[in-house]
């Protein structure tokens, strides 16, 4: 048993995380009262640590860790996953995109090359201010894409 120096709780030690420095091998803290400082603390840093975890993301090790990954039965299971829960929890988004992409292919609606906000040719993708209306679509770069989506909700019924 141990006292947490944050909550001043008695609790066993298997509450604690294990910090081969101090006495007892155990952190001074109880695992809720490090996780709820590690969240204030993200949340009062946010903009801050979105930024560090974005760079950290594009290190070529990490890239290159995620190409071979994907690659591996366990990745593959993985995404098909992925995109089954995708589906199941967005049934209107998925139906949407899967219209837009046939009428795509079929050359029934055609995909500009440059995003209608900022005119950038990189990555553009058919938006759905309305998901109920699924050929109303504006096209928009990945950066414009995100940016709408940050500050405005898409009507789903």
């Amino acid at each position: 048993m141990k006292v947490c120096r944050e909550c001043n709780v008695e609790k066993p030690l298997s509450e604690f995380y294990k910090q081969l420095t101090m006495a007892d091998g155990h952190l001074n803290k109880c695992k809720p009262c490090v996780k709820a400082r590690v969240n204030q603390h993200r949340l009062e840093n946010l903009d801050r640590i979105q930024e560090y975890d974005r760079k950290r993301g594009m290190e070529p090790k990490r890239v290159a860790a995620r190409k071979e990954y994907i690659q591996t039965e366990a990745g593959k299971a993985a995404r098909k996953r992925g995109s089954e829960n995708y589906r199941k929890k967005h049934p209107m988004k998925y139906a949407a995109n899967v219209i837009v992409n046939n009428y795509i292919r079929d050359g029934k609606l055609i995909k500009p090359s440059n995003c209608s906000v900022c005119n950038s040719d990189h990555l553009i993708d058919a938006h759905h201010d309305d998901y109920t209306k699924p050929l109303v679509v504006r096209w928009l770069c990945r950066k414009c894409h995100a940016f709408w989506h940050k500050f405005n909700e898409p009507i789903y019924e």
